[in-house]
């Protein structure tokens, strides 16, 4: 079932002005319900910008946004908009606001109207989902990143979202916040069945999706599977990308002239493969 849709999206800053910039170029992507989909791209790409797109913060210049069969460009349809697609941004200070946990994760339900039982509720369920229930009484800012990282991604799941989009949340982490953010983001997919639109710059992170989207330029270049996208190194190389660790070892030890399978994405695939190629030289 398709959960969003992207029809000649366009987008243009500074439209009238000098400083005209068009930052999402004829977009056509879709993205199914319960999808876990990375969206990759060097600086200036577009792919902040159409994340935003998603959750209607940012409206259409032409083309069209359609989320859960809603077009972004009805005001009157933000608000559903918002709850079906929950935002996520890089630093979890700018979307922590009170004194408490429980209280911030309460913030949106609140607003909503619901119930002071449900808004109970849900706090505590969005707190267990991310393994934050016992700080629920704790001030955010004695947390580390990641746990405030967690709080913020509880925040969206008690507005009962069915899709979180996460613009690179683990850029301002250690490798340790990062993690445990991942960890949970990828728990919410497996277990929850909850469709998972994560924008980042780190390989390995993006090689835990199901549907890797990259953009240049404000275009879609490259649309497919984790195996299918990191087979591609030398375009990828092309618009200032990476590919995972172990993607790129085999790409240079094929160019060497090694026999590997396409599709090596971690470090146990590639020692299997090179095991397999040793016991055939000998």
């Amino acid at each position: 079932m398709e959960l969003i849709k992207t029809v000649g999206l366009c987008h243009v800053y500074g439209e009238g002005t000098e400083e005209r910039h068009e930052a999402l170029q004829n977009v056509d992507m879709s993205i199914e319900k319960g999808e876990f989909v990375a969206v990759l791209g060097a600086n200036g790409s577009g792919k902040s910008t159409l994340a935003k797109h998603f959750n209607a913060l940012l409206l259409p210049t032409s083309g069209h946004c359609i989320v859960g069969g809603m077009d972004t460009a009805e005001e009157t349809e933000a608000w559903r908009i918002r709850q079906i697609c929950g935002m996520v941004f890089q630093n979890p200070d700018n979307q922590i606001i009170a004194a408490t946990v429980e209280d911030d994760v309460a913030f949106g339900p609140e607003n909503l109207g619901v119930e002071s039982s449900e808004i109970r509720r849900r706090v505590t369920k969005a707190l267990e989902a991310v393994g934050m229930e016992k700080y629920r009484g704790f001030a955010p800012h004695l947390l580390s990143g990641g746990q405030k990282q967690r709080v913020a991604i509880a925040g969206a799941l008690a507005m009962r979202t069915e899709c979180l989009v996460l613009d690179e949340p683990t850029a301002m982490l250690d490798p340790a916040g990062r993690q445990e953010v991942m960890s949970t983001v990828k728990r919410l997919h497996d277990e929850d069945g909850i469709t998972i639109i994560h924008i980042t710059h780190f390989m390995e992170e993006a090689a835990l999706a199901d549907h890797i989207i990259v953009m240049d330029d404000g275009r879609v270049i490259m649309d497919g599977t984790p195996a299918e996208i990191f087979s591609h190194v030398h375009e990828l190389n092309r618009c200032g990308l990476g590919v995972p660790v172990a993607a790129d070892m085999a790409y240079r030890l094929r160019r060497k002239g090694i026999k590997l399978p396409e599709g090596i994405l971690y470090g146990d695939d590639l020692v299997r493969a090179l095991a397999e190629v040793t016991d055939d030289v000998d």
